[in-house]
């Protein structure tokens, strides 16, 4: 089981049904919802500000998600993919949406739904990805809008996909 560390008398809570592997960290003042993974070596720090996950999330190994003390709270929607070694800090992330590889979510930015940030990508404080947008670059910048196929071939496959693979290890 995870390191699930309560932190100035609050602890971390989960919804049914989530896989949070035996390195994952999470601290604090964290609500996570329903059918939820937490991968290897992912840390969720809900010490500085709170961080609240909806249902169908994963994040997968070695990503960061924190917060800013006091100032910028992290909001993750329902059916959002962090991929590995993701940083997610102190910004709002809305519904059906996959963070690439290696991505940086900067302090209040917004990341409207069904929206895909490219791997590599620096999303810079105060940014907005307006819906349906592909993000790419440092800074990150609109490179495509979102398409069907695009949206269920990778936002839906690979959310729909990491609740299967968490199901092989409980």
């Amino acid at each position: 089981m995870a390191l699930i560390k309560p932190l100035q008398g609050i602890t971390p809570t989960f919804g049914d049904n989530c896989f949070l592997a035996e390195t994952a960290v999470i601290i604090g003042d964290v609500i996570m919802g329903n059918h939820c993974s937490v991968w290897y070596g992912a840390v969720i720090r809900g010490d500085v500000h709170h961080v609240r996950i909806g249902n169908l999330v994963n994040i997968q190994d070695n990503a960061v998600i924190h917060a800013t003390y006091q100032k910028s709270p992290t909001h993750i929607g329902n059916q959002v993919s962090i991929a590995h070694s993701a940083i997610i800090h102190g910004c709002t992330i809305h519904d059906r949406v996959l963070i690439g590889m290696g991505a940086i979510i900067m302090d209040d930015a917004v990341v409207e739904s069904d929206c895909i940030i490219a791997a590599g990508a620096v999303v810079t404080k105060g940014t907005v990805v307006p819906s349906g947008s592909v993000f790419a670059g440092n800074p990150a910048k609109l490179l495509k809008t979102i398409d069907r196929q695009l949206l269920e071939g990778e936002v839906h496959r690979i959310a729909e996909s990491y609740r299967r693979y968490a199901s092989w290890y409980q």
